[in-house]
């Protein structure tokens, strides 16, 4: 396979992510340069994982570093003047969540990268790191008939720091981009309504929400509802999908299967697939779409349609109302 040389634009605490799943894999992954402000963050990074190029100005990067493709792992408040002069010279992007802030920034991005024919990628590791490839597969072989309804509930205690304590987007930005990704890959159908109540818990300091309830319904007519909390001591992920013939119970490693009348599980599948595992497939999605020309399943343009979702739990809580969207538009 080819070797790509790769530079990470950002030396932040997601890099570690990034940069643990790389590490196994230098016959695909060449971790060629890194860029950040922040000197003493940079050379911290650069010095951990043995990076030998280092920049603190992006024109610099852009200019000097060779890079074939370029992680983006800014905070979204500044990823259009990120991504669009790393577009504008011709690299390929392989940008972390969410995408963007709004709807109105992802489409605007991809978009530009369309016009110059530069592909895009987001890192939608928790397609694999929670078990949504798992009961894609399940649901797709009809062992639980028709998906009726999916009750999803999130919650434990995070107080985060820096950049994010400043976002009016908080922890469905943070969480709920995964979830409602997950929601689209399980049922292969697009969202059509979405109704949300948001609040923000004095437990958490935070500008944005805490607390948030997203009711959904897809073309398909599945039901999701789903719960999230960064304000609770108590932890809780769980996924419950209800099929016309069986119900599975999901956590981060396993789904069981329940058929009518069952005490215990008819039976389990499997999940144990790190989050730096799932960001080094992801990668790897685009360079194989650098490759063949063939778009990636993590591409931008496909994201649009989670950004969507995001961009209406937000309008709904704020105007108090249902908003529909039309295959990812909103309406």
């Amino acid at each position: 396979m080819k070797q790509f040389k790769v530079g990470l634009i950002g030396a932040g605490g997601v890099t570690e992510l990034h940069l643990g799943g790389y590490k196994d894999h230098q016959e695909r992954v060449n971790i060629h340069a890194i860029c950040d402000l922040n000197v003493e963050a940079l050379n911290a990074r650069a010095d951990q994982y043995g990076i030998p190029n280092r920049f603190t100005n992006l024109t610099d990067f852009i200019e000097n570093s060779g890079v074939d493709v370029a992680i983006v792992c800014t905070p979204t408040s500044i990823r259009k003047q990120v991504v669009f002069p790393l577009l504008d010279a011709g690299i390929p992007l392989f940008v972390e969540k969410p995408f963007s802030d709004t709807l109105q920034d992802a489409v605007e991005i991809t978009e530009k990268a369309a016009q110059l024919g530069i592909p895009v990628s987001v890192n939608q590791n928790f397609r694999r790191h929670y078990p949504f490839e798992v009961v894609k597969q399940i649901v797709r072989e009809q062992t639980i008939g028709k998906v009726t309804a999916i009750n999803f509930n999130n919650q434990f205690f995070r107080q985060d720091t820096g950049w994010r304590l400043q976002c009016e987007r908080h922890a469905l930005s943070v969480m709920g981009i995964h979830w409602f990704d997950g929601f689209r890959q399980i049922l292969g159908s697009e969202a059509v309504s979405v109704a949300s109540l948001m609040t923000s818990s004095s437990a958490v300091q935070c500008a944005g929400e805490t607390d948030a309830t997203v009711q959904l319904q897809f073309e398909n007519g599945t039901i999701v509802t789903y719960v999230q909390s960064f304000s609770s001591p108590v932890r809780r992920t769980d996924m419950i999908v209800i099929g016309e013939t069986g119900t599975l119970l999901c956590n981060h490693t396993s789904v069981q299967l329940f058929r009518r009348g069952d005490e215990q599980p008819s039976q389990t599948w499997e999940n144990r697939v790190s989050r730096e595992v799932a960001t080094f497939e992801g990668l790897n999605h685009l360079l194989v779409s650098i490759e063949t020309g063939a778009e990636a399943p993590n591409s931008s343009r496909d994201n649009l349609k989670t950004v969507a979702i995001l961009d209406a739990a937000y309008t709904s809580a704020k105007e108090q109302r249902i908003v529909k969207l039309n295959q990812g538009v909103l309406v």
